[in-house]
């Protein structure tokens, strides 16, 4: 096969095509850099590793600067990783901008992601942001046999520990209000940062209880599991003393919000330090406890 001049002519009709059919530009782009990918690595075992240099330096005379040997060595990149059969099918929705951002990953990763891009419609910036922040290796190994196996996930599966929360300060030791403050002030970003299917209903939601009233930290509702999510924060290390107050909650939103057709309400802890113990021994499984990181 002629192999450049394919190459070649395929990057040529591409460039045509997304001038005159704007409606298929990212669809067009991902077809053919596949392809180019495809015939790099194929032109790489017969003419060696260089290859991808001469045909920059022609390509960038004949076409354009943009083809040089980095975005040849991309699209040879995005064919070695993407043309895995266990990579999901799902990546021909994605842009080339997000696919750029999986190169470094495996293929649980890049399936992991993948997945959270084409049900929240995470933008470029959003991804990038959650893989610096490592929001796959942040999930406990178990989960992530389960995500490879395709297993049916709980909620608990799907929230990373640590938690990452943004603020505008220098200070290490914070009060349990200013972390509030810190969350409300870009609730979309934690409400993400959780996992999908997760809406924002109130802060310090008051609650009656006798003749006393009580206010939760943050009550958020997943819409994938559809359950009430009850959000407690502590500053603190996860204290066995913490379950009681949050069982009352759990169980007062089940008995005055929750509608027969939903599921029973999800309690999450977020604190300064995990206790896995507590939780292992703790005989409701729908308390989950996350430490947080502020960055």
């Amino acid at each position: 096969m002629d192999y450049y001049n394919k190459i070649k002519q395929d990057l040529i009709t591409n460039e045509i095509n997304k001038k005159v059919k704007q409606y298929s530009i990212n669809k067009s782009d991902l077809t053919v850099y596949y392809n180019v990918g495809k015939m790099l690595s194929e032109a790489g075992k017969h003419y060696g590793k260089e290859i991808i240099k001469e045909y920059s330096n022609k390509l960038m005379n004949e076409i354009g600067k943009k083809y040089n040997k980095r975005t040849l060595f991309r699209m040879k990149q995005f064919y070695s990783k993407f043309s895995n059969s266990k990579v999901s099918t799902m990546w021909t929705l994605l842009s080339w901008s997000h696919i750029r951002l999986l190169f470094g990953l495996d293929v649980n990763g890049i399936n992991y992601y993948i997945k959270i891009i084409t049900d929240n419609h995470i933008t470029v910036r959003e991804l990038e942001f959650k893989i610096k922040s490592k929001e796959y290796e942040r999930l406990p190994k178990e989960v992530k046999t389960k995500l490879g196996k395709k297993k049916k996930t709980k909620i608990a599966d799907i929230i990373p520990n640590p938690i990452i929360i943004k603020r505008k300060d220098n200070y290490e030791t914070i009060f349990e209000k200013a972390l509030q403050k810190m969350i409300l002030e870009d609730i979309p970003s934690f409400l993400k940062e959780l996992g999908s299917g997760f809406s924002f209903i109130d802060s310090e939601y008051k609650i009656k209880i006798g003749n006393t009233y009580n206010y939760i930290d943050l009550l958020l509702f997943n819409i994938e599991f559809n359950c009430y999510v009850v959000v407690e924060l502590k500053v603190t290390k996860f204290k066995k003393e913490h379950i009681g107050q949050v069982l009352i909650y759990m169980k007062y939103i089940d008995e005055n919000l929750k509608k027969p057709t939903q599921d029973k309400t999800i309690k999450i802890i977020v604190c300064k330090e995990d206790n896995k113990y507590i939780i292992k021994y703790c005989s409701d499984e729908r308390i989950i406890s996350r430490k947080y990181q502020l960055i």
